[in-house]
């Protein structure tokens, strides 16, 4: 009895086109979160601001100030052996991360729900408090209320402004400005009448400067987180773990301490209530 003819297969290669395709799945596929991960890297890129002084300056090629000190500090803990600062704008902090060009925002970023859903905030390794700036002579504006028809300077990218008009409902007159360093040019110069956002960052402004001072009439908990890329647990967790060591073993005190103690705002040095890593 004679056996079935064997049949032949032909493979024909796919083209160069779907060979690339196909080689970069596979690529994709090998990549584990963990990778893209802020945690466990050699060299870490973090945004700061360049125009806060107290909290993120920049002289020359050398940052300084409380953020940029948490943010080293942070790195520090994770393991970088090379940390890199980019400076950065209220309004580029979320578009930075996603795009990948910077792996951690430290830049009095507030966590809020509306940038929870495009970025992944660890902390936050301090609790400021919004208040308002005015010029030294100013003593018809005690508290927030006292803003309504008043000229208030709004910084592209922050929220601040939107707290004293969109939730307080307190009818100020927003001017806009690029950021708080020209707010405070502003109000010396009479364009605006106050400048409204976190304590810590008003007392960086005014730091040596009698012609404004702070109302101290705080009105808002202002929640400073470390942006991370949009599902960073792992990168999150580890800087939770990050800022507690802070807080635990005195660094944090000691930051603040130096940063902040000659303006009189009364700090706080316990470990903040975290977010959650989602």
């Amino acid at each position: 009895m004679r056996g079935s003819p064997m049949r032949r297969v032909l493979i024909v290669p796919p083209p160069a086109a779907a060979l690339a395709v196909l080689a970069a799945l596979a690529l994709l596929a090998g990549c584990g979160g963990d990778r893209e991960s802020a945690a466990g890297r050699d060299t870490l890129v973090i945004g700061v601001n360049a125009d806060g002084p107290g909290l993120g300056l920049r002289t020359g090629n050398r940052f300084e100030g409380f953020d940029v000190d948490v943010a080293r500090e942070i790195a520090r803990r994770l393991g970088a052996r090379d940390v890199r600062f980019r400076a950065l704008r209220s309004a580029d902090r979320e578009k930075f991360l996603e795009r990948g060009t910077v792996d951690l925002v430290v830049a009095t970023y507030s966590i809020t729900a509306e940038r929870k859903t495009r970025v992944t905030f660890a902390g936050p390794y301090y609790v400021a408090h919004q208040d308002t700036l005015v010029r030294r002579g100013e003593g018809r504006i005690r508290d927030v209320r006292d803003l309504a028809g008043r000229r208030l300077c709004r910084v592209d990218g922050s929220n601040s402004w939107r707290r004293v008009i969109q939730q307080r409902g307190v009818p100020a007159e927003p001017v806009p400005a690029g950021n708080y360093a020209e707010c405070v040019r502003m109000l010396k110069a009479g364009l605006v009448d106050a400048v409204s956002t976190d304590d810590l960052i008003l007392a960086g402004l005014v730091r040596g400067d009698s012609s404004a001072r702070v109302v101290n009439a705080p009105f808002s908990d202002e929640r400073y987180g470390v942006g991370l890329r949009k599902g960073d647990v792992a990168g999150c967790e580890a800087v939770n773990k990050a800022i507690t060591g802070m807080y635990q073993d005195g660094t944090a005190a000691g930051l603040l301490r130096r940063w902040f103690g000659p303006s009189g705002l009364r700090l706080t040095t316990t470990v903040p209530e975290f977010e959650g890593c989602d």
